[in-house]
């Protein structure tokens, strides 16, 4: 696949809900993930690994109480880099309902995501 198929996939799957297939689909083995350096408890903390990366989302999963709604732009191509917006709209166990904001940007090659990285 190429970039533009692999953001382009990225894109359909997550605005379906269905963010574990399309890591399970598109995210290579070894692939590594780094949260914002700005967030509480984890700030700039990297996971490696599909494995890792799974579960980091289920415990991210786990911690939400609702989901209202989800916005993603589509995907801007910068060789085998993509970034999309993403706008999650929760609340949290025990807050109140906020929005969160962050540009994510993928790394692609041979055709699967090697890493991303989320900046709010």
């Amino acid at each position: 696949m190429t970039t533009q198929q692999v953001a382009n996939r990225l894109v359909e799957l997550c605005r379906m809900g269905k963010i574990e297939d399309a890591q399970k689909e598109l995210f290579a083995n070894d692939a590594i993930s780094i949260e914002p350096y700005d967030m509480p408890g984890g700030g700039g903390r990297e996971v490696k690994g599909l494995e890792a990366i799974l579960e980091k989302g289920k415990h991210f999963m786990s911690m939400i109480e609702t989901v209202h709604g989800s916005l993603i732009s589509d995907p801007i191509i910068a060789g085998n880099h993509f970034s999309i917006a993403w706008e999650f709209d929760t609340t949290m166990k025990g807050r109140e309902r906020s929005t969160m904001k962050e540009i994510c940007v993928y790394r692609v090659k041979d055709g699967k995501i090697i890493s991303e990285q989320f900046h709010s």
